[in-house]
């Protein structure tokens, strides 16, 4: 399997992973914490939280069929950086936790830049 192919399926599985489980399946103590520093109402915590949910596995999909568009690549680091400095502003105490933002966001940005490399790579591109 090429590098581009893990590549793929590594960040797919990530954002998949991170809207099915920790905010469909079971909305997880860290993503209550984080929408309760927004100061919504728990219902609207609950909605906002399912919703994100919701995105993420929408944009795994997105991001496993589209792996070749570099507009989609750059949305995915863009949106990795962004949730990055969204926890450092809300609960950055969470930035030294074990699997915290740092050490999931940052090698999946890392991967992205291998397949933003592999379209450089690539003719007609």
């Amino acid at each position: 399997m090429s590098s581009v192919q893990i590549a793929r399926y590594i960040i797919s599985f990530s954002w998949l992973y991170h809207g099915i489980f920790p905010k469909l399946v079971h909305i997880a103590p860290l993503e209550k914490l984080i929408t309760a520093s927004l100061g919504f109402s728990e219902s609207m915590s609950y909605l906002v939280t399912k919703s994100a949910g919701v995105g993420e596995v929408a944009f795994a999909i997105l991001l496993f069929i589209y792996y070749q568009s570099k507009i989609i690549i750059v949305l995915n680091i863009i949106a990795l950086v962004g949730l990055l400095f969204f926890v450092a502003a809300l609960q950055p105490q969470l930035l030294v936790e074990a699997f915290n933002p740092v050490t999931t966001n940052l090698p999946i940005i890392g991967l992205s830049l291998v397949l933003l490399n592999s379209l450089k790579a690539q003719p007609n591109n």
